[in-house]
């Protein structure tokens, strides 16, 4: 027998109250959440004039929507490839390449983001984790002094 396993009993296996770590996604309330915390983004760019100019047809922001949806629900551990599946890898810089994005437009992207964060509900720990993360990333994405 194999050391800790009777010859009739099952290898070991991971105890039932043992569980893996709650992902972020998970915690906030699965892609609902996610699809909330896009809406109220996208709410406040139809408005800002900034970064409408950033996007080629800023009349139908629907693609976009779902675009962003689907990427944050895959980056916080949704437990689906489904932005991958539908666009490959993410390349979020290269992505973003064709269009100017400076401080002011940074900026507007970043606060707008950060307004949808602090009125969906989270916990602050979760808040102060997305946030952290959606100030490297929009930081990331720049291209123009």
């Amino acid at each position: 027998a194999i050391l800790g396993q009777s010859r009739d009993a099952a290898p070991y296996t991971r105890a039932v109250d043992e569980q893996e770590p709650q992902t972020l996604y998970d915690a906030a309330g699965g892609m609902a959440f996610f699809e909330r915390l896009v809406d109220r983004f996208y709410d406040g760019v139809e408005q800002d004039q900034v970064l409408l100019a950033l996007y080629p047809d800023h009349d139908d922001l629907d693609g976009a929507r779902h675009r962003l949806t689907l990427f944050l629900a895959q980056y916080w551990g949704g437990g689906t490839a489904m932005y991958s599946d539908d666009r490959g890898h993410p390349r979020l810089r290269m992505r973003h390449a064709p269009f100017v994005i400076g401080q002011a437009e940074r900026d507007a992207w970043l606060g707008h983001m950060v307004d949808a964060v602090r009125t969906g509900g989270l916990s602050p720990e979760l808040e102060e984790r997305m946030i952290a993360y959606f100030e490297m990333a929009s930081t990331h994405m720049m291209n123009r002094e």
